[in-house]
């Protein structure tokens, strides 16, 4: 008994027969998966009681932030030089007044002029009772709104029904990370378990919403779903293996200032995870789609030939795909490799160190799942989309 299962753009689907066994057996996959999934997160949601770090103020009490607008600009101070006399001051309208304000060097050589907006922290308590107000953040507001109406013009225009399909699913993926995944491993949840459940919530709704309900996505969704595992396993065993620590930055160091109730290895492994879901989906879609073309191109091919046809094609986005996680590491990574290459010792004696260790197994651990989903979503949009069956010879006319 056979099965056609339509796609949102129709297509390859429209003509594909799927057995009913091979069917049925993809669907209770995705469904024990689906279950696991939300027993996962049903386990693990913040209960909303203190997180495993506490809490902490951003500012002392009475503090608070002001906007002003600058006035004008000093020359900046030098950097490796003492500091002369009034360098570095800007002066900022705020509160109805005007307050001289100092700046860190740097913010002075990025193009601080007079008209831009800052935010200052206030302190009431000065000297004859008149507020201290000292620099905070430079006011980008304006660039990062033009920047996001850009970006969401381009998505509906280029992509039209898909692009909004596709904020929609970017708009959940945030979600499920700020308020399920975040607040989880504040409270002290394991991070290779949190990473498994919020990326496979994710990815459910993210390749349904944005693909559409039919058997090609399913078998996306089923190779996407191994590849979350392969990288959560790596991930775990390499992060142990290596004794890295997950303290490599600033952020890291300063989170475990407030508290040492997190496993920063475990997040660490949680980073990994999340780090190449985004390709990994991307390499998944596209395995399934080259298997439902290649059927329906050719509808009595076996399943080894129709294997053989798409790997071939995900062997040519394997290679350009890695190129794109390793520059994409490396464009983060861009400060620690600079100023890796200041000490007198070559990048390979350091590659030990924490900093580059981390970025090391990051890049390794997501390749090796991305690599290994290819074959996997492949092998089973394979068995899915079999051979068509000959149809039954007409049956003679009544004589």
């Amino acid at each position: 008994m056979g099965h056609r299962h339509a796609h949102r753009a129709g297509g390859a689907d429209d003509v594909i027969e799927v057995r009913t066994p091979t069917r049925v057996g993809l669907l209770v996959g995705l469904a024990l998966a689906g279950v696991a999934t939300v027993v996962g997160i049903v386990v693990w949601w913040p209960s909303g009681e203190e997180s495993a770090v506490g809490s902490a103020s951003y500012a002392a009490d009475g503090a608070t932030f002001e906007h002003g607008v600058v006035r004008a600009v000093g020359e900046p101070c030098p950097v490796q030089e003492a500091p002369s006399e009034g360098c570095g001051l800007v002066t900022v309208e705020v509160d109805e007044r005007r307050a001289r304000v100092q700046v860190p060097p740097e913010v002075l050589e990025a193009g601080l002029a007079p008209g831009d907006s800052v935010e200052l922290l206030k302190n009431p308590v000065g000297e004859g009772g008149a507020p201290v107000y000292s620099y905070f953040a430079t006011d980008r507001d304006g660039t990062l709104v033009w920047l996001l109406v850009v970006f969401l013009a381009v998505v509906v225009v280029v992509g039209r029904q898909r692009g909004l399909f596709a904020l929609a699913s970017l708009t959940f993926g945030a979600s499920v990370v700020w308020w399920f995944l975040v607040p989880a491993l504040m409270g002290g949840a394991p991070g290779i378990g949190v990473a498994l459940a919020g990326s496979s919530a994710i990815m459910y709704v993210v390749l349904y919403l944005t693909h559409g309900l039919s058997l090609r996505t399913s078998t996306a969704l089923a190779g996407t779903l191994v590849g979350i595992a392969i990288t959560a396993v790596l991930a775990a065993v390499a992060v142990d293996d290596a004794r890295l620590t997950g303290i490599s930055d600033d952020a890291s160091s300063l989170l475990r200032g407030f508290d040492d109730g997190l496993d920063f290895p475990s997040l660490l492994g949680c980073a990994l995870v999340i780090a190449g879901l985004g390709v990994l989906n991307d390499v998944t879609i596209t395995q399934a789609s080259a298997v439902w073309e290649l059927r329906a191109a050719s509808p009595s091919a076996t399943r080894r030939e129709v294997y053989a046809g798409a790997m071939r094609i995900g062997r040519d986005h394997i290679a350009s795909t890695i190129y794109t996680i390793v520059f994409a590491y490396v464009g983060t990574a861009l400060f620690v490799l600079m100023l890796l290459s200041v000490y007198d010792r070559s990048i390979v004696e350091l590659r030990s160190t924490e900093q580059l260790a981390e970025e090391i197994v990051r890049t390794l651990v997501t390749s090796i799942g991305l690599v290994l989903a290819v074959p996997v979503t492949t092998a089973i949009g394979a068995l899915i989309a079999g051979p068509t069956r000959p149809a039954p010879p007409p049956s003679p006319a009544p004589g």
